[in-house]
């Protein structure tokens, strides 16, 4: 998760690789073309992007305090949501979501019996389907989820009695 001027944003990243520099950045659930032109905006702490079609300018501060673009200077703070929010816990028969994304499928109701290792529901992260299995064999207490719904690290897909 990505802070700038206070505005949280969940940002992924997936490399090209037949064009080295070149990217796509998700941003809250919508990808944008990145491509630096000479191939070193990785290393540069300034450096023209070409983002879906536009040439911008972005400097970020070397300890990325902030970033700066023709629309201003803004405070950044970069965030690893492993390390801020605790890891899904599957033991008490609650399984939460393992990362952010958008739920594809539901494959169980409440009531219905899972073996540990069932296929539950599909989790659909970074053009990723993710397949949520059964932590514990048990009888599905609560769907907390529908298909199209956006979830959180860590937010509660279901429960297993």
């Amino acid at each position: 998760m990505v802070q700038v001027d206070g505005y949280s944003f969940e940002i992924g990243l997936e490399s090209q690789p037949l064009r080295p520099a070149e990217m796509i950045v998700e941003v809250d659930g919508q990808d944008f073309r990145v491509q630096a032109p000479n191939g070193s905006g990785r290393d540069s702490a300034s450096e023209w992007f070409i983002i879906e079609g536009r040439p911008i300018e972005i400097s970020v501060d070397e300890r990325f305090g902030w970033i700066e673009t023709r629309w201003g200077t803004f405070p950044l703070k970069i965030m690893d949501r492993t390390k801020i929010a605790p890891l899904p816990s599957v033991r008490d028969g609650r399984v939460k979501a393992p990362i952010p994304g958008q739920v594809a499928q539901v494959m169980v109701k409440v009531g219905d019996l899972v073996q540990a290792g069932q296929p539950l529901l599909i989790l659909e992260a970074m053009k990723m389907e993710n397949e949520i299995r059964a932590p514990k064999p048990g009888s599905i207490a609560l769907v907390n989820v529908e298909p199209g719904q956006r979830v959180a690290l860590s937010e509660l897909l279901l429960e297993i009695d």
